[in-house]
C-alpha cells in the first residue's frame, strides 16, 4: 500500500485557485481597510524592539496567528519598514504554507523562495534551512522528486555545518531527513530511506518529540512491510501506536491500526484484522479523511477476498474505488483496481477480471511515470555531466603515476569489499544464533510454568491431607477432596497444552485449587469470587494458569503466618480503555511482614510463579494490539499497619 499523501480535491481546487486569485488582487485593499487588532499591533511591537533571531523566539510570539494572511502581511511590512529580516523570513515562510495547504502550489513556492533569499541576507543558517525544507516539501506535493531531493539535501547539509545546533534546527534536520527518507520511500529505495528514518529517530529520542517517534516508526514499519519483513514492521507499528496513544492523535492512532491489519493479512491473521479494519473505519469516517478510508475499505476488501467472502470483499473495493476517483487517489484507484481483477479472476469471470487489471496498470504507470522516470532522467543527465567533468580533470593530471594509484585504490576497494561481504555473513550468523537463543528462552519458560503448576510439594501435601481423612476414618470428606484433587490435576493437564482458555475455566481451576489449599489450612480460608458489570467470563480468552501463582502467594505468604479471620477475594470487573481487572485482595500480614517471616525460617519457600506468569504474560502480549499488566499495591489503614495485599492484573479484550 503506497504511504499516504496529503491531497487536495480536484473538484475543489477550481474553486479554491479562484478564490486564491481574488484574494491576491483585492488584498492590499483589504490590508488597508482592515481594522489590525491592538492586541496584535502591540505583540508586532513588542517583537520588533526584542528582534529575537530565532525562529523558536519568533514563533512564541506569533504563533496562534500564523494561519491569518492578513495578519502575516502586516508583520512582513511593519518587519520591513524597521529592516528586521528574521520577522520579514518569519512571515514569508508562513504565509508560504498558508498556501500550499489550499494547494496553491506555485503561489506557496514564490513566498518560500523568498522566505530564503531573505534568509541568505540575514546570513541566518537557521531560517535558511527553514525554508529549504518548506520549498523541498512544494516540489515532492507536485511530484518533482528531483529538485524535492535536492533541496532537502542542501538543508541537511546546510543544517550538519553547525557544531552545536539549536532545538529549532535540530528539529528543522528532522524534516529534512523525513523529507530524503519520504522521497526514497516513494522510489521503493527502502534501505536508504530506513536509514533516514532511523537518524531522525535519534534526534527525536533527544526532543522527547512524541509526535516526531510516532511518525517515524509509522513509516519504519511501511519499509518494513514493502521489503517483506513483517516481524520488524509490526514492531514498529505498535511503538507509534504507543506513542499516538500518549499524544492522543485519533488520525495517528487509525493509521497504525490499519497498517497493524494489514501485516495481519499477510500473516493470514484474517478474523483479527478484519475486526480491526472495521473498528477504524468508523474511527476514520469521523476524522473525515476520504484516502483513510479509502484505505481502509481497500484492506477490507483484500481481507476479505482471503477470507473467501468475495460479496463482502467486492462491496468494500467497490466503495475504495468510487472514493479514489471521486478525490483522484491514483494510487488508492490502482490498488482498488488490482484487488478486483483478482476478485474476479477468483470467481472465474476472466473477462471482467482482465478489464480490472488493464486499469490497473494504467494507473500503476501513471504513478511510475510521474515519478521514476523524471528522477531517472535528471540523474542521467546529472552522471553524464559528472563525467564530463572527471574527464576534463583527467585529461589535465593525468599522468603515470596517478594510474598506478588507481589501480592500487582498485584493489584495496576490492579487498575491503570481500571483507565486508564477509563480516555481513558473521553478523547475520550471530543475529541467528541470537533469535535460536530467545527462543530457547521462550521454551524453557513454558517448561518453568508446569514445573510451578505441579511442583512435588503441593502434590504430596494434598495427598497427604487426604491421607489422614482416611486414618481417621471420614470417608466422605476423603472421597470429596479425592475427587476435587483428581478434578484439580486433570484440569491443569488440559490447560498446560493449550495456549489461551476462556476466563471461566480459569476460575474452575482457581476454585479447585482452593479447596484443596484450604485441607491445609482446616478451612479457615474464606475465597470468595465476584464477577461484575454483566461480564460473560466464557467470551474473554487469557493465558492458561495464570492466577494461581498469585492465590499461592497470598496463601503461603500473607495468611498463613496471620491469626484470626484469613480472606481472599477474587473480582472481576470492567477497566477503563477496554481492558478487565481481576483484582485479588487478602487479609494477610503484607509483604514487608511477610518477607521478615521468611528470611527467620531456616527452609525458606522460593516463590517464582509469580515472575514466571509475568515473563508469561509479556510474551503472550507480543500478538496483541494492547498489553498485559500486573500491579501489586500494598494496603494500609489509618495507622499504616500493613491489612493486606491487592494484586490488579489488567487483561485486554482485543
Amino acid at each position: 500500500m503506497a504511504p499516504l499523501k496529503c491531497i487536495f480535491p480536484l473538484k475543489n481546487f477550481k474553486h479554491t485557485f479562484i478564490l486564491g486569485i481574488l484574494a491576491c488582487l483585492i488584498f492590499p485593499f483589504l490590508l488597508s481597510a482592515q481594522n489590525i487588532p491592538t492586541p496584535f499591533k502591540k505583540d508586532v511591537d513588542s517583537l520588533i524592539a526584542a528582534s529575537p533571531k530565532t525562529y523558536r523566539e519568533i514563533d512564541n510570539v506569533l504563533r496562534q496567528y500564523r494561519k491569518d494572511s492578513v495578519l502575516l502581511h502586516y508583520v512582513n511590512n511593519i518587519s520591513k519598514s524597521n529592516n528586521y529580516l528574521y520577522g520579514q523570513a518569519y512571515a514569508y515562510n508562513q504565509l508560504g504554507r498558508i498556501y500550499r495547504d489550499i494547494s496553491l502550489y506555485p503561489k506557496s513556492l514564490e513566498y518560500f523562495q523568498q522566505a530564503l533569499k531573505i534568509s541568505i541576507e540575514a546570513e541566518s543558517i537557521e531560517f535558511r534551512v527553514y525554508s529549504l525544507n518548506m520549498i523541498s516539501v512544494v516540489h515532492r506535493r507536485t511530484d518533482a522528486v528531483k529538485s524535492a531531493l535536492d533541496y532537502s539535501q542542501e538543508a541537511l547539509e546546510l543544517a550538519e555545518t553547525v557544531a552545536e545546533p539549536s532545538i529549532g534546527l535540530k528539529r528543522s534536520i528532522n524534516v529534512s531527513l523525513n523529507s530524503i527518507g519520504n522521497i526514497y520511500q516513494m522510489l521503493e529505495q527502502y534501505e536508504l530511506a530506513i536509514e533516514k528514518f532511523e537518524r531522525s529517530m535519534i534526534l527525536e529520542q533527544e526532543l522527547d518529540n512524541k509526535l516526531g517517534l510516532a511518525i517515524n516508526h509509522q513509516n519504519l514499519g511501511e519499509c518494513y512491510e514493502a521489503q517483506g519483513k513483517l516481524e520488524p514492521a509490526l514492531q514498529h507499528f505498535r511503538k507509534s501506536l504507543v506513542y499516538n496513544e500518549i499524544i492522543d492523535s485519533d488520525k495517528g492512532k487509525v493509521i497504525c491500526n490499519y497498517s497493524i491489519a494489514h501485516v495481519y493479512v499477510h500473516l493470514s491473521r484474517i478474523t483479527e484484522a478484519i475486526d480491526i479494519l472495521n473498528k477504524n473505519l468508523q474511527r476514520a469516517i469521523r476524522l473525515g479523511d476520504k484516502q483513510i478510508i479509502a484505505t481502509i475499505y481497500i484492506n477490507l476488501g483484500w481481507a476479505f477476498i482471503r477470507k473467501g467472502d468475495f460479496n463482502a470483499a467486492q462491496a468494500n473495493l467497490e466503495k475504495g474505488l468510487d472514493l479514489g476517483k471521486d478525490y483522484n487517489l491514483d494510487s488508492e484507484i490502482a490498488e482498488a483496481n488490482k484487488f478486483l481483477s483478482e476478485l474476479w479472476i477468483k470467481r472465474d469471470d476472466y473477462e471482467k477480471g482482465m478489464e480490472y487489471f488493464k486499469e490497473f496498470k494504467n494507473y500503476e504507470d501513471r504513478i511510475a511515470n510521474s515519478l521514476n522516470l523524471r528522477y531517472v532522467n535528471d540523474m542521467i543527465l546529472r552522471y553524464e555531466s559528472q563525467i564530463r567533468e572527471n574527464q576534463y580533470e583527467r585529461l589535465a593530471a593525468e599522468n603515470e603515476n596517478v594510474r598506478l594509484k588507481l589501480r592500487k585504490n582498485r584493489t584495496m576497494l576490492i579487498i575491503i569489499g570481500i571483507f565486508l561481504i564477509l563480516l555481513i555473513g558473521i553478523l547475520y550468523i550471530l543475529y541467528r544464533q541470537s533469535q535460536l537463543n530467545a527462543e530457547k528462552k521462550l521454551l524453557t519458560l513454558e517448561q518453568s510454568m508446569l514445573r510451578s503448576q505441579m511442583n512435588p510439594h503441593f502434590l504430596f501435601n494434598s495427598l497427604n491431607s487426604i491421607k489422614l481423612y482416611i486414618i481417621n476414618n471420614e470417608k466422605k470428606n476423603a472421597v470429596h477432596y479425592l475427587n476435587k484433587f483428581s478434578k484439580l490435576v486433570r484440569k491443569i493437564l488440559e490447560a498446560s497444552s493449550q495456549r489461551e482458555i476462556t476466563l471461566a475455566e480459569e476460575l474452575e481451576t482457581v476454585e479447585l485449587y482452593m479447596n484443596i489449599e484450604n485441607i491445609r489450612f482446616s478451612n479457615e480460608i474464606n475465597f470468595n469470587v465476584h464477577v461484575k458489570d454483566d461480564i460473560d467470563t466464557h467470551n474473554i480468552k487469557i493465558p492458561s494458569l495464570i492466577l494461581q501463582p498469585f492465590l499461592e502467594n497470598a496463601l503461603w505468604h500473607g495468611l498463613s503466618s496471620k491469626d484470626g479471620a484469613k480472606n481472599i477475594d477474587l473480582e472481576i470487573k470492567k477497566g477503563k480503555n477496554g481492558f478487565i481487572e481481576i483484582i485479588i485482595s487478602d487479609n494477610g500480614v503484607g509483604r514487608d511482614a511477610a518477607e521478615k517471616i521468611k528470611n527467620s525460617k531456616v527452609l525458606k519457600r522460593k516463590s517464582v510463579g509469580i515472575d514466571i506468569t509475568k515473563e508469561r504474560l509479556a510474551n503472550f502480549s507480543r500478538d496483541y494490539e494492547n498489553y498485559f499488566h500486573v500491579e501489586i499495591i500494598d494496603k494500609y489503614n489509618e495507622d499504616n499497619i500493613p491489612t493486606g495485599t491487592q494484586i490488579i492484573i489488567y487483561i485486554p479484550t482485543i
